[in-house]
């Protein structure tokens, strides 16, 4: 018999995160109902079944620290996530931006080493299930533009804020 997963949401200024976890594992996490997190899973584990927890231990706690203004707690998270490697590069890209600064997707397709692979980067972001964990709200356009957010432009602007990569 397989385990289920754990799942739990975590009030914030601009919503629920909801956070979905096998073992200490984040597997999905996002500004959207739990099912809507789920949903986005490939079957095999959203298959699994969910345990609905109050608190996640320690991811609950680094989701605490980062919101108190500890920018740098949602780091030592585990987290994965399925796609080639391309992505999956991108996506461990994308956990090396610095809290407070943001990088072009030109500059993601670089730093993933494909800089010409400026779009794939892109969808990298639109694909990833792990908001803010790996933080897709840092990538912005060439021109200085917020570009596009799955959970809408308002979250990205309210992240970035809280990380003062954008002024109040």
């Amino acid at each position: 018999m397989t385990t289920p997963l754990n799942a739990a949401s975590v009030r914030t200024p601009v919503g629920a995160l909801s956070l979905v976890v096998d073992g200490e594992v984040v597997v999905a996490s996002g500004f959207a109902p739990v099912d809507e997190l789920v949903a986005r899973l490939q079957p095999a584990l959203a298959e699994r079944g969910l345990r609905r927890r109050r608190d996640l231990g320690p991811v609950t706690s680094a989701v605490g620290a980062y919101l108190d203004g500890d920018l740098v707690a949602l780091d030592s998270l585990e987290v994965h996530q399925p796609g080639g490697p391309f992505l999956q590069d991108v996506w461990r890209a994308m956990r090396t931006i610095p809290a407070g600064r943001t990088w072009t997707y030109a500059r993601l397709a670089a730093e993933a080493g494909r800089p010409t692979a400026v779009r794939a980067a892109g969808s990298g972001c639109a694909r990833n299930l792990l908001a803010p964990i790996v933080p897709c709200h840092r990538v912005v356009r060439s021109g200085g533009g917020l570009g596009g957010y799955f959970y809408g432009l308002d979250v990205k602007r309210w992240l970035l804020q809280h990380e003062s990569a954008l002024p109040v």
